[in-house]
């Protein structure tokens, strides 16, 4: 089985091509969310060259939808849709935090994965991760401090927010706060193939028209038409 996963849901943008979960191909570029819908096609383009592969040879299309930045959210996720109902494929919605604990297989306490938020929030997740990443609390966008304190015992933190929060961490979990290698801080579409292909497995795919954006909270927009209403 040929996969393509797409992170577009942070800062860096990612695709990954695999077979049989090994992986193919990679590529990642530094850019804002708002500049991702003109870098994914042409650097999709650009590794099914690379692997000799064509779009029609892909088998099954996965891609973060959430949480993240909303732009990029909706790239990734209008991408993934437009190719896979034009192929007649099936699609995996990835979570982007499951993507960054992922990344710390075999861990040997809870991995909390952050990403930074903004308005003083992070978006933040935590998980047992063997081969795969388990949930062991459901997502949510926190404040900090809330979040920190309901956790016990050591714990890994991995992600932007980990980073712009660590001295909050820190001083909130003394010597319980663990840290991952800052290379591990941003999502790798790599990371998403194996969690595509064991919901593939698992029965979890879904039909193009059904792959939708998850937000943690409501967007700018949205707000600011409650307010007016």
């Amino acid at each position: 089985m040929i996969t393509l996963c797409l992170d577009s849901c942070s800062g860096p943008g990612s695709i990954a091509i695999a077979h049989d979960g090994q992986t193919l191909a990679e590529s990642m570029l530094a850019a804002p969310a708002k500049r991702q819908n003109g870098w994914l096609l042409p650097e999709l383009e650009r590794l099914l060259i690379s692997c000799s592969l064509t779009l029609d040879r892909i088998d099954l299309f996965a891609c973060t939808v959430g949480p993240g930045a909303f732009t990029g959210i909706r790239t990734g996720v209008a991408t993934v849709q437009g190719l896979a109902l034009a192929l007649e494929k099936p699609c995996i919605g990835l979570s982007t935090l499951a993507l960054l604990a992922a990344a710390l297989p075999h861990a040997a306490h809870p991995v909390c994965p952050l990403l930074d938020a903004r308005k003083s929030e992070v978006y933040a997740g935590l998980y047992r991760c063997g081969d795969l990443p388990t949930p062991l609390v459901e997502e949510r966008a926190a404040a900090p401090s809330p979040w920190l304190e309901q956790l016990n015992g050591p714990t890994i933190f991995t992600g932007d927010g980990a980073l712009r929060y660590r001295e909050l961490i820190t001083a909130t979990l003394g010597k319980n706060a663990l840290f991952a290698p800052p290379g591990h801080a941003v999502p790798h579409a790599g990371h998403g193939i194996l969690l595509a292909e064991q919901a593939f497995r698992t029965g979890q795919t879904l039909a193009p028209e059904q792959l939708l954006p998850r937000y943690l909270r409501l967007s700018e927009a949205e707000l600011s038409r409650q307010q007016k209403i």
